[in-house]
């Protein structure tokens, strides 16, 4: 039992610290699509997103 709960604890780290470097350190350029981005925008692209 304390081998599947170290692996639940493991799994849940890996998750946490993928979900802050790609908050903080990773550009939001990466995950913006061109498409949305223009439609939200509308013409060019202001960054305001």
């Amino acid at each position: 039992m304390a081998i599947f709960q170290h692996v639940l604890v493991y799994i849940t780290l890996f998750i946490a610290v993928g979900y802050i470097v790609k908050k903080f350190f990773l550009p939001k350029a990466l995950f913006v699509s061109k498409k949305s981005n223009s439609k939200a925008c509308g013409q060019g692209d202001c960054g305001c997103h």
